[in-house]
């Protein structure tokens, strides 16, 4: 029995006190949540972040002011230039959307705020729904404790922060939320098997694929649980009841996302979700079957319709898979399972860092003790295996294996990292807990040999307690430091420190934007590496060759030519896509590493990868020794190419650190090669102050009667 408070007459239960307790810690973890990834507007102003958010907010704006019809049949003709792009038809509009209803919603409550405000905190917004939606999922498999750890713990994680802080407009910032809320709806609808808890996970999964192209995880995830359940004797009516409704609700609500359109009946990533969904038809059909005929006649009917339904399937499949109608695997997703097919097949895919093997060093960076909790977590579900038990341990080993593979994936193995870490600590401490003497007065009444084992197991407990509190604390400090120092600047302002601890900031994309905005004319088209696309669109509101929307191999393969070309086979490129000015990233001068030099293999590697840049070789861009090299001892066709002469244009004169030579780059530690050279196709329109943005303009024809 616990003790009651009474305070000016009222009388609180311990029941009272302990839900009160409850909901004030997981406030606090939700208000933490949402604090913690505010850094970013606390340190610069409210801008967006990265790359993809700039196409992400331009659109939002589109569909605010115009309304969701057109939003649909949007074509942007000054994307992908002269192609365009079917924005409604290309895109998972779940983000927009859900910015554009809390904008409306606002403005109808009188709350006048600015959709670039809406879009800028409506990660940190769901970063505190997640919280709460973790805690409800761990408390449905576990218990409320390892609820309230769990919600702590994801409330500051770095591998979701990254994700979520203030400015961080993309799929995921909403993605990781809409994941969880269907994975609790599911494990609800497994426990109860009602219709109304599969609908809702079903409602949950279409809000999911509305999203995030990661949805396809969970269409797998769901299935392989129901498929082990089959497997080791645990499926039931409520199991049939959930996973049919769920599938047949969800896959009908999918199709109507545009950009998902028959995917879901018609792609090798979602056969898994059908195969299982037809083996819940016949083991319902077998059960039923079972019930009313004789163990004789039984045993000859089930192998019979076995027999057959294999044989069925396969030639139904593979007759589908033949024809086409069923499409194979896409790149990402063999990618998955081998980490070297990118590289070695579609090198457009593994350009992009988000898509690199995960490093050893990243998993303690982003998820820190969670690491070592992790297998403690896991221990305690395989110690009481359940229906959800299961599911939360093939959720764990699963993502673990995909966030290995690809890096981007460590924001998908973040929640169950909180989960399973939460599930340990909760646990243990329940365990060690009781092992400790409150009241060692008590103790001395019992005999002395007991007296001493109680001793022992009290003090053993207590150094526990302290060490689990300690690593607690260091998480903490741990992930406070990785979100101000790693996740709060955003990659569009640059900062750095100087000796003197100063802070210098470096505005030089949003210079080159306006700059391009203001100085070109409207029609201009403007020629860069793809990964400035989207940032150029929404800044400058200028046509553009390429973005982020890396889909068409042949058209970023055309411009990597260019790049890697000399300057006269450069430029009858770029008069065939009516290229006005050219756009490079150079950080040699500030130390930038991420600049278009340190990217150029990429170029060269995506422009040789088709057939009209057979002649393009990336060893002929490396020295005698296989080095790549931008000095005197670089290759010719690097130190003469398009891309090596934007950048280091009249860089030969410029000194960037006492004791070295003129013209030495910061970045690749080493003096340029070519310096004294002119651009003959190419006049330099515009370099920013630190020298991060160069604008080149691309000459007219000759006149041929010169």
């Amino acid at each position: 029995m616990g003790v009651e408070i009474k305070w000016r007459g009222y009388r609180m239960s311990v029941e009272k006190q302990e839900t009160l307790l409850k909901f004030g810690i997981l406030t606090i973890a939700a208000i933490l949540s949402f604090a913690t990834r505010l850094f970013s507007v606390l340190r610069f102003e409210s801008v967006i972040h990265e790359f993809d958010p700039y196409f992400n907010y331009r659109t939002t704006v589109y569909l605010a002011e115009e309304g969701y019809y057109k939003f649909l049949n949007w074509f942007d003709d000054t994307a992908w230039y002269p192609l365009g792009r079917i924005i409604g038809g290309t895109i998972y509009p779940g983000l927009m959307v859900t910015s554009a209803i809390l904008y409306h919603i606002m403005w109808f409550l009188n709350i006048t705020i600015d959709i670039r405000n809406v879009c800028v905190f409506l990660a940190p917004l769901f970063s505190s729904f997640t919280t709460l939606i973790t805690y409800m999922l761990t408390k449905e498999v576990t218990n409320t404790s390892a609820g309230l750890v769990a919600a702590a713990f994801i409330s500051i994680v770095p591998g979701y922060i990254s994700r979520s802080v203030a400015g961080s407009y993309d799929n995921e910032a909403i993605a990781i939320f809409c994941m969880l809320l269907t994975y609790y709806t599911w494990i609800k609808a497994v426990k109860t098997g009602t219709i109304l808890w599969a609908t809702l996970s079903a409602l949950a999964y279409f809000y999911m694929v509305s999203s995030w192209g990661g949805y396809v995880f969970l269409i797998n995830l769901i299935p392989m649980h129901v498929l082990i359940l089959m497997i080791t004797g645990r499926f039931s009516h409520r199991i049939y009841i959930a996973y049919s409704t769920l599938y047949c609700v969800g896959t009908i609500l999918s199709m109507q996302i545009p950009f998902v359109g028959f995917q879901p009946v018609q792609s090798s990533e979602h056969m898994l979700a059908l195969g299982v969904f037809g083996l819940c038809q016949i083991h319902a059909a077998v059960d039923y079957m079972r019930s009313k005929l004789s163990s004789e006649d039984f045993d000859y009917l089930f192998k019979t319709i076995v027999t057959s339904a294999a044989a069925v399937a396969i030639i139904v499949g593979g007759l589908l898979t033949i024809t086409g109608k069923i499409a194979p695997w896409t790149g990402r997703f063999y990618t998955l399972l081998d980490p070297s097919y990118a590289k070695n097949h579609i090198p457009i895919i593994a350009s992009v860092s988000e898509h690199q093997p995960t490093a050893w060093s990243s998993f303690y960076f982003d998820l820190q003790v969670l690491v070592f909790l992790f297998p403690a977590g896991l221990y305690f579900c395989f110690s009481k295996l359940t229906d959800s038990n299961i599911f939360i341990i093939l959720y764990g080993v699963t993502s673990i294996y995909f966030a290995g593979v690809m890096v981007r994936l460590m924001l998908v193995l973040a929640p169950i990292m909180c989960i399973l870490s939460g599930i340990a600590v909760s646990s243990l401490l329940n365990l060690y807990m009781k092992e400790i003497d409150f009241n060692p007065k008590k103790v001395e009444k019992k005999p002395h040999k007991k007296q001493d084992n109680m001793v022992m197991r009290s003090e053993i407990a207590i150094v526990f307690v302290a060490v689990i509190t300690f690593l607690l604390m260091s998480y903490t400090y741990h992930c406070t430091w990785v979100t101000s120092e790693a996740y709060s600047a955003p990659s569009i302002v640059l900062s750095a420190h100087t000796h003197d601890r100063s802070l210098i900031i470096f505005d030089d994309f949003r210079e080159a934007y306006f700059w391009l905005r203001q100085n070109t004319p409207p029609n201009s088209r403007i020629m860069s590496w793809w990964d400035y696309g989207y940032q150029i669109s929404a800044m400058a509101n200028r046509t553009i060759l390429v973005d982020n929307n890396t889909w068409n191999n042949t058209h970023i393969s055309r411009v990597g030519q260019a790049m890697a070309s000399s300057e006269e086979d450069a430029y009858e490129i770029m008069r065939e896509l009516d290229v006005d000015y050219v756009l490079v990233i150079f950080g040699g001068v500030v130390g930038y590493s991420s600049d278009d030099i340190n990217k150029f293999l990429w170029m060269v590697r995506i422009g040789g990868s088709t057939d009209r840049g057979r002649h393009i070789k990336e060893w002929d861009y490396y020295s005698p020794t296989g080095e790549f090299k931008v000095d005197k001892d670089g290759s010719q066709n690097m130190l003469n190419c398009l891309m090596y002469k934007m950048c280091y244009y009249r860089f030969g004169g410029v000194y960037t650190e006492e004791g070295k030579p003129p013209g030495y780059d910061r970045v690749r530690s080493a003096e340029i090669g070519n310096k004294d050279f002119e651009l003959d196709v190419l006049e330099e329109a515009y370099t920013t102050e630190h020298w991060l943005v160069r604008i080149y303009k691309v000459k007219g024809l000759r006149n041929r009667g010169v």
